[in-house]
């Protein structure tokens, strides 16, 4: 099993996990979520039913977040913790909607030097990720001139909402997935469903899983990635 950061190559200035199937198949590029790590995402490309063999990259985040003594995480931009673990308690969670969280600019260049150096043409990149990965992969997708072959959001959230609101429209022929946990006491249901709304006026097209549970992929998901990455090929 990989879990060592021995296993990661580099790719620009991030380190990646990188698994290669079809040369001819598209490539899914997985962001993992805050405190997790390229190693969290990994498993999901080994039990998913796929008529491809696609080809894959678990990007490592630039940030070392501590997490508990002796145990570090990585992340694509800082998180208040302390607010966020406030917002829980009160049941009010927090809304990322009206800005561009501080940080995610430089995410953003990391994660686009990344692409660069892998050098899949656009139009054979799926983009994706979990929590603020799923928020970076959407970010990405949306400001690109060029049109990606897919976007999956996993338990993400709206963010830089004017923006996003202005670029959408440009992406109009752009299939989605996106999945959220109706209890997802993280990032809220209602700022999930917001991105959904956004996306589907601007004339994306897309499939959301809607799960009773919270800020994680269970089993409906995964088998909603299966269908979704076929629906593809």
């Amino acid at each position: 099993m990989l879990d060592d950061e021995n296993d990661l190559e580099s790719l620009g200035p991030l380190k990646v996990l990188r698994v290669k199937g079809d040369p001819d198949a598209p490539t899914v590029i997985l962001f993992h979520g805050y405190g997790a790590s390229a190693f969290d995402l990994y498993p999901i490309h080994e039990v998913l039913i796929t008529d491809q063999k696609f080809n894959w990259v678990f990007p490592h985040g630039h940030l070392s977040i501590p997490l508990m003594p002796g145990y570090n995480g990585r992340a694509w931009f800082p998180i208040d913790m302390a607010a966020l673990e406030e917002a829980i308690r009160k049941n009010d969670f927090r809304n990322f909607a009206d800005k561009d969280p501080e940080g995610m600019d430089i995410a953003r260049a990391s994660a686009y030097l990344m692409l660069e150096a892998l050098g899949v043409p656009w139009n054979q990149l799926i983009l994706g990720g979990f929590s603020q990965g799923a928020m970076l992969a959407t970010d990405i997708t949306l400001r690109n001139e060029q049109n990606s072959k897919g976007l999956m959001i996993l338990s993400g959230a709206l963010v830089n909402e004017s923006l996003w609101k202005d670029l959408a429209p440009k992406k109009s022929n752009l299939r989605f997935f996106q999945s959220h946990g109706e209890f997802d006491p993280i990032l809220g249901y209602a700022n999930a469903k917001k991105l959904e709304k956004l996306l589907r006026n601007s004339g994306m097209l897309g499939e959301f899983i809607a799960f009773p549970g919270g800020h994680e992929i269970p089993a409906p998901v995964v088998q909603g990635i299966s269908r979704y990455l076929n629906s593809l090929s």
